[in-house]
C-alpha cells in the first residue's frame, strides 16, 4: 500500500475488512493497522466509522454515461442493449464491493440513502436514452416512467445478484431489453413530438 494517499489506504483496508468480517465486527482500530496508519488519522478523515460506508459506495463505478455514446437513433432494443453492455463492463470491477454494500445498506441509512440516489441516477440514465433513441417519435411519458423504472430495477437486481452466479445470462436480459423496447415502439405516436 505503500505510495497511496492515506486515505486511499483507509477506504482499502475498511472495504478489506468490511467485506472478510462484517461493519459491525471491525473496529477502526484494526482499519488503522490495516492502512499503516495511525487510528486517529481514520477518525480525522472519518468522522464516523459509517462515513467510510458512504464513501464506500462513492467507489462503485460511476454510472453517469453520456446518452450519445450508447445511442443508436431509432433503435431503442440496440440502444438499451449498449446502455446495458456499458454499465455492465463498468460493474465488473467492483462485485466485492457491491455486495458489501448491499449487506451494509440492510442496516445502515447512509449506505441505502446512497444506493437510492445511484438508483433515482439510472433511472434517470435510461429514460434520457430512450428519448435519445426515438427521435420522429413521441413516447407517452407514463411509458417513459414506467420503462425507465422497470430497466433500472432489472439492472439493478442483476447487478446486485451478480455475485452469486458465473454466468449473468446476457441473452435473457437480452430478450427482457427487446421486449421493452417492441412494446414501447408499438406504444409511440408516429406523428412526433
Amino acid at each position: 500500500m505503500t505510495g497511496d494517499s492515506a486515505k486511499e489506504r483507509i477506504l482499502c483496508a475498511a472495504e478489506e475488512l468490511f467485506a472478510e468480517s462484517g461493519f459491525e465486527a471491525t473496529p477502526t482500530s484494526r482499519i488503522a493497522e490495516r492502512a499503516e496508519v495511525p487510528k486517529g488519522l481514520v477518525h480525522y478523515y472519518f468522522r464516523r466509522k459509517s462515513d467510510l460506508l458512504a464513501a464506500l459506495v462513492d467507489r462503485l463505478p460511476d454510472e453517469r454515461i453520456e446518452p450519445a455514446t450508447v445511442v443508436v437513433p431509432g433503435d431503442l432494443a440496440g440502444s438499451l442493449r449498449r446502455l446495458v453492455s456499458e454499465l455492465d463492463r463498468r460493474f465488473t470491477g467492483s462485485l466485492g464491493l457491491s455486495h458489501l454494500l448491499w449487506r451494509e445498506a440492510d442496516t445502515h441509512y447512509v449506505v441505502r440513502e446512497a444506493l437510492a440516489d445511484r438508483f433515482q441516477q439510472l433511472v434517470r440514465l435510461v429514460r434520457a436514452v430512450l428519448v435519445a433513441a426515438s427521435p420522429g417519435s413521441r413516447l407517452a411519458t407514463a411509458d417513459l416512467d414506467y420503462a425507465s423504472g422497470l430497466l433500472a430495477r432489472a439492472v439493478s437486481h442483476r447487478h446486485a445478484t451478480a455475485r452469486h452466479s458465473g454466468d449473468d445470462r446476457p441473452a435473457e436480459f437480452d430478450g427482457e431489453l427487446t421486449f421493452v423496447a417492441n412494446a414501447l415502439n408499438a406504444r409511440a405516436d408516429p406523428t412526433g413530438p
